[in-house]
């Protein structure tokens, strides 16, 4: 068995915990969970389904001779922890040549990552969440289908089943993440150009199974993407998905009340006032078109993913999402169809080799999710 060490005990990293130690022991992981709460750590010890294979460990990331320790050994770190964070995980694991993985949606640590991957003796795998991750294997599948692109158009999104709030909104992941995604500004292809657009705008609306969304630019979902395919396509753009409404009030927190500024207190609001929710649906809708034997031509992938009993519990849509697709990169690493070393785009994953893997397949599991 591989020893991982899962940086970050919440609400992504346990699962990914609990997703690896249910697997056969021969081909399968023991794991470490390490996060600075002793609190959230004396939990998931209470966790009865948790198996003998699963440690924890309390340490501070910032101690950098402590997450060496800890790493020292390991297979693989799979960084489940704030985005602000990772970056130190990173280095630590090029240090000790260990394989690395995260979540990261900040496009600021994810170039730092691409430094450290140069001349390394193992592998540098940012971004194998939802969005960024899966959502760039989809949109890089589509694409190899034409033979040449006109335009790429990713749209995901993590909701509430049941909005019940003048955001339409209730917590379902990072607090931070969030808020960074609505702050920092976006990478996109406008008119063949690489360009920076600003978050939270380019407002649009859809309708997808009967249902009004609006979608608006935010930072870092397109992971890699925008120098994979500059020079190859007109236009390409990441928009989040929300029920109409969300964005402007958004905005008004952000900059008409200039929250954008005291990022912490704005975390403070929404965790106190706005409640998380179990009940929860994730929308994966990328349009592609471009030429096809001589022909312009489009092609979809949509899909709806529901909350749903995994690894014998309850878990929301984003973790089920985010917490497979992370596990699935780290199987295909381990399983060595991904290269060894060095930097690996999302992009280079083949969509049927992802959906063919024990935790990919979550996507394309009828009773989790359901064509559009």
């Amino acid at each position: 068995m591989k020893h991982i060490l899962v940086i970050g005990g919440g609400k992504i990293g346990s699962v990914v915990a609990d997703l690896l130690v249910q697997t056969p022991e021969d081909g399968g992981y023991r794991v470490t969970v390490a996060d600075r709460s002793a609190a959230l750590l004396a939990e998931i010890e209470a966790d009865a389904r948790r198996s003998t294979r699963l440690t924890t460990l309390c340490l501070d990331v910032t101690d950098a001779a402590a997450l060496r320790a800890a790493m020292r050994g390991c297979f693989a770190v799979l960084s489940a922890a704030p985005y602000h964070l990772t970056v130190k995980v990173a280095e630590a694991a090029r240090d000790l040549g260990v394989h690395y993985l995260d979540l990261t949606e900040d496009v600021a640590s994810t170039r730092r990552i691409r430094e450290l991957a140069v001349g390394a003796g193992a592998a540098f795998i940012p971004q194998c969440g939802l969005a960024p991750g899966f959502i760039s294997i989809v949109a890089a599948d589509l694409a190899r289908q034409f033979d040449s692109l006109d335009s790429v158009r990713m749209r995901v999104g993590a909701l509430p089943a049941y909005p019940s709030n003048a955001l339409n909104y209730n917590l379902t992941w990072s607090t931070e993440g969030v808020i960074n995604e609505y702050c920092e500004p976006c990478e996109a292809i406008v008119d063949g150009q690489v360009r920076e657009v600003p978050a939270l705008e380019e407002r649009e609306e859809f309708s997808l199974d009967g249902v009004l969304y609006e979608a608006f630019n935010t930072s870092g979902g397109l992971g890699t993407l925008c120098e994979t395919l500059a020079g190859k396509v007109r236009t390409l753009n990441y928009r989040t998905i929300r029920y109409p409404g969300h964005a402007a009030i958004m905005k008004a927190l952000l900059h008409d009340l200039r929250l954008r500024d005291r990022r912490d207190v704005l975390k403070d609001i929404l965790e106190q006032a706005v409640p998380a929710t179990m009940q929860d649906v994730v929308i994966v809708f990328v349009t592609v078109s471009g030429m096809k034997d001589g022909k312009l031509l489009q092609d979809t992938y949509a899909r709806k993913i529901y909350s749903h009993v995994l690894a014998g519990k309850m878990r929301s849509a984003i973790q089920i999402t985010t917490a497979s697709s992370l596990c699935a990169m780290l199987d295909m690493l381990a399983d060595g169809r991904l290269p060894q070393s060095g930097f690996v785009r999302q992009e280079d994953v083949r969509l049927s080799d992802f959906l063919a893997n024990r935790f990919g397949r979550v996507y394309a599991m009828e009773e989790l999710s359901k064509a559009a």
